[in-house]
């Protein structure tokens, strides 16, 4: 198993904790991170987009001008796609984006992504993530004391009002209970910070 320091919020060394290499130390599977992400991304679309054919604009019943003999082409409705203000051909309408996934594989990509951010130095433990007030000027000196630089993940066993308000206006940082965490955030953050305790509460979830 693989060792990582456990830092206080000033950034001090508190001790080591040892990581499980079924969770932290995988062979990253790239291609289920990509299907992973595909599917948080896709699931964060509302499907919402409309356009109406020929049949659902207004207006349009009769025929603009006899068949023969006006020396123009043949028209049946000023409501065809070929007219200003005619329904849409294949025009985009109301959907799911949404796919499938199993779990296993949910899993894997998870796992994977949670091994680049061992592999590539990019997780923090920290001994714990108090806040004692909600001031966004604490959450930033913590922050600062850890080198947290860039996007950040900060994921916690329990969230708390301190935290939540504390963190809330920062838009550099993504705040994440330990249940919560997920490929998406994972791979987009530039850094991960977790508690110690949510440490164990991650490793039991993807065993």
């Amino acid at each position: 198993m693989a060792k990582i320091s456990v830092l206080n919020t000033k950034g001090e060394k508190v001790k080591d904790i040892k990581l499980n290499d079924e969770v932290w130390a995988i062979e990253p599977n790239d291609a289920v991170i990509y299907d992973a992400i595909i599917l948080s991304r896709n699931s964060l679309r509302q499907g919402t987009h409309s356009t109406k054919t020929r049949s659902e604009v207004r207006g349009g019943g009769r025929k603009p001008w006899k068949q023969k003999g006006t020396g123009n082409a043949r028209q049946g409705s000023t409501r065809s796609p070929q007219w200003p203000g005619g329904g849409i051909v294949f025009g985009p309408h109301p959907r799911s984006y949404a796919i499938k996934m199993n779990r296993k594989e949910r899993r894997l990509a998870l796992k994977s992504a949670l091994s680049y951010k061992v592999s590539g130095k990019e997780l923090l433990v920290v001994d714990n993530f108090n806040i004692e007030n909600s001031k966004t000027k604490d959450a930033k000196l913590i922050l600062e004391a850890l080198k947290a630089n860039g996007k950040t993940l900060v994921v916690v066993k329990e969230l708390n009002e301190n935290i939540i308000l504390a963190t809330r206006n920062l838009n550099n940082v993504i705040l994440l209970q330990a249940d919560e965490v997920n490929t998406l955030d994972v791979i987009s953050s530039d850094i991960m910070i977790i508690e110690e305790s949510a440490v164990k509460v991650v490793e039991e979830a993807l065993k």
